[in-house]
């Protein structure tokens, strides 16, 4: 242990937790060795308790009877429209050109199979968590929201886990049991990563880029706590695929309160260090230093042109789902409308 360092080396953010919970602090039993022992029994539990709080809420906004908001692996005919200058020529229908004398091109719409993959940062840097609930726990109730909204519509969910690498890849199935082998899966610690080592990222996605053939929905979950290079190959992944990345957070890694004098230890390499939070001027440089980092994430998230959404340990995963969904309906609205798709009911009324 030693004092606060110098401002230039004030402890890397979000890798960092308290080395051991204040006295009389209840903890859930997700971290450490709970991680290790939990069984598909827990995972039943965890499932069915998302099942009446989170899941009935959520059915149909991520894939309705109709139509997904996800990208699925065929194609429906959606609509008719004037062919325009950008337009792919090997869409045109010749029928309808030939009697109206006017190019005309189909336009399609996503069928609603689908296949979804999650990469699951399973690292040291997710088992913290200031209140309640760990960042892998957040991201574990997540995963089991997705899967069984996809799955249950007769779609495929995969999943890569990283620990200490690419530690396994669960190919694509459905049903209810590979959706608990998968969250068994997530709970089972992989083997520690040796001391001074921090997690590279980019393994993951070049990874995934090797196993993921087939075009599919691709869910990034990570606290994106890692070395820096990952974002080309992020964006190299976004290029093929629907790329979402699924970002867990923790207010505590934002802006730290005063707490007096507070151990704590990176879990990415074991580094320990004891920093006065009561000093108003280390937690400015806190809160500095962390805002900085909250743009260069979001900078490059934009950049790999993949969409975020951001889950904190305090938040409603509920609210938070809903709000990703509403804006990529919208979305969705203006694309169509930028492209000068007319839903073929206006048509009709249009020329009578």
């Amino acid at each position: 242990m030693k004092n606060l360092p110098p401002e230039d080396s004030a402890p890397r953010l979000g890798a960092t937790r308290p080395s051991a919970p204040p006295v009389g602090e209840a903890r859930p039993a997700w971290g450490g060795a709970a991680l290790a022992a939990a069984d598909s029994e827990s995972a039943e539990v965890l499932l069915r308790r998302l099942q009446w709080t989170v899941i009935r809420r959520l059915d149909g906004l991520l894939q309705g009877d109709y139509r997904t908001l996800m990208r699925g692996v065929g194609m429906d005919l959606a609509d008719l429209r004037e062919y325009q200058h950008h337009d792919d020529v090997r869409h045109i229908d010749w029928n309808v050109t030939a009697r109206q004398q006017i190019p005309h091109v189909r336009v399609f719409t996503e069928d609603r199979e689908m296949a979804a993959w999650f990469l699951l940062d399973l690292s040291p840097s997710v088992d913290f968590g200031s209140g309640d609930r760990f960042k892998r726990e957040v991201a574990a109730s997540f995963v089991a929201v997705l899967a069984q909204l996809i799955t249950r519509h007769g779609n495929r969910v995969g999943a890569m886990l990283y620990g200490s690498g690419v530690d396994s890849v669960l190919p694509p199935r459905n049903g209810r049991g590979h959706v608990l082998h998968l969250l068994k899966s997530m709970r089972e610690r992989p083997e520690g990563k040796s001391s001074g080592s921090i997690t590279r990222l980019q393994d993951l996605l070049a990874a995934a880029g090797n196993v993921v053939r087939r075009r599919s929905t691709v869910f990034v979950v990570s606290d994106f706590i890692s070395e820096p290079g990952w974002e080309k190959p992020l964006g190299q992944l976004a290029q093929r695929h629907e790329v979402v990345a699924v970002r867990l957070l923790d207010p505590l890694e934002l802006e730290l309160p005063d707490l007096g004098l507070v151990p704590i230890m990176d879990a990415e390499t074991g580094q320990q260090l004891l920093v006065d939070t009561s000093d108003a001027g280390f937690r400015r440089r806190f809160a500095r230093i962390a805002a900085q980092r909250e743009a260069d994430l979001r900078e490059a998230l934009g950049q790999a042109g993949v969409d975020t959404l951001e889950l904190s340990t305090d938040g409603d995963l509920v609210s938070a789902v809903m709000r990703f969904t509403d804006l990529r309906r919208q979305r969705s609205r203006v694309l169509a409308g930028a492209a000068g798709v007319t839903p073929m009911s206006q048509r009709r009324a249009q020329a009578a």
